[in-house]
């Protein structure tokens, strides 16, 4: 018997179609030497520090670890981690916090600018190429099922 002839749970479908998702993409960072965890870090940096023209993400700063942590809702130690990796990497750099001199903000540098921005450009023709299959009204209409799903079932604080 055959996945479309097996009548699966609608959960199953979705988790069927996460899976091969995530498979392309950790197939597309392994030659970068990055994880999932790390990437979804230097994303996050990236987006918010990110300087548009004259327009400058939330934290043009830097982002401090505890609010890394909260973006990934992942535990601080853990956050700590995953930074000294892409700081190894040159990805990331600590700068003191010009409010606090006792802490610091993390910023993505230019190199890991850079790498966010090809990986991200990668990912968003995986995507494109893995939507393919479905018209731009079936791609709508899943993007707003998926929507209400989300505002339906909100994030659960991290443990």
């Amino acid at each position: 018997m055959t996945y479309r002839t097996q009548q699966p749970e609608l959960s199953d479908q979705l988790h069927a179609v996460n899976r091969r998702l995530r498979r392309g993409w950790m197939d597309q960072l392994t030659p970068f030497d990055l994880s999932p965890h790390q990437y979804r870090a230097l994303a996050a940096l990236a987006r918010s520090t990110m300087h548009n023209g004259a327009e400058a993400g939330e934290h043009p700063e830097g982002m401090r670890l505890s609010e890394i942590a909260d973006r990934l809702r992942i535990a601080p130690r853990s956050a700590t981690e995953v930074i000294d990796l892409l700081e190894a990497k040159h990805l990331v750099r600590r700068d003191p916090d010009p409010a606090d001199r006792r802490a610091t903000r993390v910023n993505v540098t230019e190199q890991g600018q850079r790498l966010f921005g090809l990986i991200r450009s990668e990912r968003l023709k995986q995507a494109e190429d893995f939507f393919a299959v479905l018209g731009a009204a079936d791609r709508a209409e899943l993007s707003r099922l998926l929507e209400l799903l989300i505002e339906a079932h909100p994030r659960s604080s991290p443990a």
